[in-house]
């Protein structure tokens, strides 16, 4: 069809293409920075673009985008490749993430009394892949999700040093330019209960390797509560705190702060709910010791969530407190597809949208210009929101 332009129109196509290829290449930079910075890699998403290369010519290829993935009914004994070994740290953290999702689905099933998680499994041809465990419509549970996922990708070498909060140059060993092969390993989960004096709970722990041998870890849990409950808020924090001394005194508050500015809604002006601990960028001890500290924070899950669940599980509510819990549920969705980097990442490059929306509750509300009465329960709570508060 060139043929059918004049000559001045074909003058400006050399003109043209290079723009489009300079815009082009500027858009997908700032998509990797803006991911990667605070806290980008997030177990629940994938991390990458789609390859139009073939996997047998590319020797990086990315292995991520919308339909990289295969669904199977068995689910294998590991998604990480075999080279990788069974004593190496990816292997190990996902036997870690393994055995904590198994060990969470049975507490909250139990808690719950009628709902059973749902298994979907995948996998990608060029290693990885993840198993979700999805509760829907329970006794005490809307919506209850553990995802697993197993990622192996490449990223530009300039977002992979733009990621770092501390200048460790992760891109070593690779030249500038080059595609820096990785691999991520993460389990994801949010809890949202039917009942609005049951707060929502979410966490996530990853661990990240480049193929330079330059690995951290990160993660955090949290809750949201859209009642006030000073004692669970304690037991909940006071929880994170026990794991936390034990590995190094001046985790929790260095955490809970982190999550406190992590989670905050800037366009509201509010946190998204109560905190608890969020940290990311971590390998400034051995890796063995960030793995345990990371294993005590998954086992401390159910200690710290289900007890709060318990006690509130079959407590009376009207529709106003219903519908308050609806609103601020919309505060979470809010947070989740304008700030979360590993939705908003997820979303823009073709990650798998069943995990990757798996942390949105079923129902939400949004009223016009709501304010809650002065001096009511939904006041007390926002100024928590609103005014972060220590609560051990």
């Amino acid at each position: 069809k060139y043929s059918l332009f004049s000559n001045n129109q074909r003058r400006i196509f050399p003109k043209m293409r290079n723009i489009c290829f300079k815009a082009f290449c500027t858009v997908i930079y700032i998509l990797y920075v803006d991911s990667f910075i605070n806290g980008s890699i997030n177990g629940k998403t994938s991390v990458s673009f789609s390859s139009t290369k073939d996997v047998t010519t590319d020797p990086n290829p990315t292995n991520i985008g919308w339909d990289s993935h295969k669904a199977v009914d068995d689910v294998p004994e590991t998604l990480t490749r075999e080279l990788d070994g069974n004593e190496s740290m990816r292997r190990r953290f996902e036997v870690l993430c393994r055995e904590a999702q198994k060990q969470i689905c049975s507490e909250i099933e139990k808690i719950d009394g009628e709902g059973k998680f749902k298994q979907d499994a995948w996998v990608r041809p060029n290693g990885g892949g993840g198993l979700s465990m999805v509760m829907a419509n329970g006794k005490v549970f809307e919506k209850a999700g553990v995802n697993l996922s197993v990622v192996y990708g490449s990223m530009p070498h300039e977002a992979l040093q733009a990621a770092t909060e501390r200048g460790i140059d992760r891109a070593k060993g690779m030249k500038p330019g080059e595609k820096i092969p990785f691999f991520a390993c993460g389990l994801s989960s949010v809890m949202h209960p039917k009942n609005p004096h049951c707060p929502t709970m979410h966490f996530n722990y990853r661990y990240f390797e480049t193929d330079g041998g330059v690995w951290w870890f990160g993660g955090g849990t949290d809750i949201t509560p859209s009642y006030l409950d000073v004692e669970d808020m304690k037991h909940f924090h006071g929880t994170y705190k026990n794991v936390c001394d034990k590995h190094d005194s001046e985790y929790y508050k260095k955490f809970k702060k982190w999550a406190d500015d992590y989670f905050l809604i800037k366009h509201r002006g509010e946190t998204r709910g109560l905190g608890g601990i969020f940290f990311d960028d971590q390998n400034d001890k051995s890796s063995e010791k960030h793995l345990a500290f990371s294993e005590d924070c998954l086992k401390a899950v159910t200690e710290a969530y289900v007890p709060i669940i318990a006690k509130h599980k079959e407590d009376s509510f009207t529709e106003k407190e219903k519908q308050w819990q609806l609103i601020r549920r919309g505060r979470y969705v809010e947070f989740n597809l304008v700030y979360d980097r590993g939705t908003v990442f997820g979303l823009k490059t073709g990650g798998r949208i069943e995990s990757i929306l798996m942390s949105l509750p079923e129902t939400a509300r949004w009223e016009y210009d709501h304010h809650p009465l002065p001096n009511s329960p939904e006041s007390e709570i926002m100024d928590a929101f609103v005014n972060s508060r220590e609560w051990v």
